[in-house]
């Protein structure tokens, strides 16, 4: 019963640790967003009076965007899959 109880805590640490990745990852997309909102508005004001520069300037942006958003999806993987191994381990430990 108290091993259970331990069982029990471990899991809802790590599901806490998977919520707080989640949420930081859910205010870097927020942020994004927002990020792209404003260039999207930013173009639009600008479109007719913008040098060709600006525009590949934008899409440079939107590229570093895109890179750091596959940087914190990979974060994200691997913190999950980080947690599928540990609860596989102590599934094992478990099981012996």
């Amino acid at each position: 019963m108290l091993s259970r109880l331990q069982e029990l805590r471990k899991e809802e640490e790590t599901l806490l640790r998977v919520k707080a990745a989640l949420h930081d990852q859910l205010n870097r997309l927020k942020v994004e967003e927002l990020a792209l909102q404003s260039l999207i508005s930013s173009r639009e004001k600008n479109v007719m009076v913008s040098p060709p520069g600006v525009t590949e300037e934008t899409q440079n942006t939107l590229r570093q965007m895109d890179n750091e958003a596959a940087i914190n999806q990979t974060e994200l993987q691997l913190n999950i899959k980080a947690y599928e191994e540990e609860e596989e381990e102590e599934d094992d430990e478990s099981d012996s």
